[in-house]
């Protein structure tokens, strides 16, 4: 996984926020996942349009304060862990 890869919300994932905690429902598995107040910013840019990692990055960076190689760090476990759920998935070249 490259920071240039560029990612989109698997349709079928739905998301709802509950009690400050933004749950996604993956209608395929029926499992839910909870993301934090930042993942689940990560979520909304994704809802909006696919992006790739670094986009997504200069967002958090720009909204959150966290030293640039900690949101790097963060984001590819995260973005690691929603692909492997199949929660997002690489956008086709």
């Amino acid at each position: 996984m490259q920071l240039e890869d560029r990612f989109m919300v698997s349709q079928d994932v739905v998301a709802r926020e509950v009690g400050g905690e933004l749950v996604l429902l993956d209608l395929a598995s029926g499992q839910y996942f909870g993301l934090d107040s930042v993942g689940g910013r990560i979520w909304e840019l994704l809802c909006e349009r696919p992006h790739t990692l670094a986009e997504l990055c200069d967002c958090i960076e720009a909204e959150f304060d966290a030293p640039r190689n900690r949101i790097e760090a963060d984001l590819m476990a995260l973005a690691a862990q929603l692909c492997d759920q199949e929660l997002i998935e690489a956008e086709a070249a």
